[in-house]
């Protein structure tokens, strides 16, 4: 028997609280970042704006629950295959080429939408309705029923991935892959299974990356690999034998953080010139401005989100939620643990933003759409008489 007194729990006030952080760094970050002399737009005002869009996209998807979230969820997905696939055709004058990609369409009076980055939330909800749908029909485990799941949830994954890396866009192809794996990890699918494949995977990724570092003649003959492309892993590997090419960005990243010290150099007083420091490198400025002090109270943010979204998930007795809070989950941990990685030298750089904080448009409406499906989740969320507190 549900309770009729509901209004005081049906808005997330805490998940609030945690965006207001969030937006108050990215606010603070973007300011400073704008300063340098590579900028003459901003950037700042234009992050405010995308807020109001993102609360405003949160307002909307509050107001589905989950049988509504579930009818709309394979429409969500054939849209967002139809803008990826367009970006491949489309003339310059509607999809222009930005950086070398091909991602974004130009839209009047609101500059540039990549569509990759909302797609990401359709592919989140497209893989927690596949799986419960299987478990739906197959009620008997078997490891014939957990390998068909794996081949469907891998084909609703690759579809995307396929039209994504004619871009090129390595870096959302494996927030995808990542959104895929946390999913796979809590679908059910027999460990068997899954030791098996991830095995093979740590093999393959080993070997190729020997065939990197000490063959690489041979992925260029038999897999194409364009020599620019091993230029990127060499920079990662010792950035300081590039620092005038590809490794300058991650040098000067390094250069930045280190310099910030414990306490950091004081708002506004920056000293290393970092290109893009307002966008992929926006982690760059926190480090540098605000010591190892500001940097871990921002990651410790993260970590708020993170776990609440996990309470969110573990207190609800719907499957179909549970996925989509997991898929939001590993969506927003690998954005984190990439983008700061590749800033500190301990991963690839590859383009990725830091939710929330970097600017941009696209990637922050897609990440609060993201965060709507959860304050959707609490709004519709039952609460009954006889349950037992938490």
């Amino acid at each position: 028997m549900t309770t009729n007194n509901q209004s005081q729990t049906r808005l997330d006030f805490s998940l609030v609280l945690i965006l207001m952080l969030l937006c108050l760094a990215s606010c603070i970050a973007i300011y400073s970042a704008q300063t340098t002399g590579q900028y003459n737009e901003n950037f700042l005002v234009k992050q405010i704006i995308w807020y109001i869009a993102g609360t405003i996209i949160i307002a909307s998807v509050i107001t589905l629950d989950s049988e509504q979230l579930t009818k709309i969820s394979w429409y969500l997905y054939g849209i967002g295959l139809v803008l990826l696939a367009f970006l491949i055709v489309a003339p310059n004058s509607i999809a222009p080429v930005i950086n070398g990609a091909k991602s974004w369409y130009k839209v009047p009076g609101l500059g540039s939408l990549q569509p990759s980055e909302f797609f990401k939330v359709f592919l989140i909800l497209a893989l927690s309705r596949v799986i419960v749908e299987h478990h739906h029909k197959y009620l008997i485990k078997t490891i014939e029923t957990d390998l068909w799941l794996l081949i469907k949830l891998g084909i609703v994954t690759m579809v995307p991935i396929l039209l994504v890396m004619q871009q090129p866009d390595l870096g959302t192809s494996l927030v995808m892959i990542a959104i895929m794996l946390g999913m796979v990890f809590i679908s059910g699918i027999s460990w068997k299974i899954l030791t098996t494949i991830f095995g093979t995977a740590l093999v393959l990724i080993g070997t190729i990356f020997y065939f990197i570092l000490w063959q690489p003649d041979v992925l260029e003959k038999y897999l194409g690999v364009k020599e620019y492309q091993f230029a990127r892993i060499y920079s990662w590997i010792d950035p300081y034998n590039y620092q005038d090419s590809s490794g300058y960005q991650l040098t000067r990243s390094l250069l930045a953080i280190g310099s910030g010290e414990t306490s950091g150099k004081g708002f506004g007083t920056r000293e290393v010139y970092l290109p893009e420091s307002h966008s992929d490198f926006i982690f760059s400025v926190v480090g540098e401005e605000f010591g190892f002090i500001g940097a871990s109270i921002l990651i410790s943010l993260f970590f708020m989100l993170i776990y609440h979204i996990t309470k969110v998930g573990m207190e609800t007795k719907n499957n179909f939620y549970t996925y989509i809070c997991v898929g939001v989950i590993s969506m927003i941990t690998f954005h984190v643990f990439e983008n700061i990685g590749m800033t500190i030298g301990l991963l690839p750089i590859t383009g990725i933003p830091l939710p929330f904080i970097s600017y941009g448009g696209s990637s922050l409406m897609g990440n609060m759409l993201a965060i709507g499906l959860i304050f959707s989740i609490r709004y519709h969320q039952k609460r009954y008489m006889f349950a037992k507190d938490d």
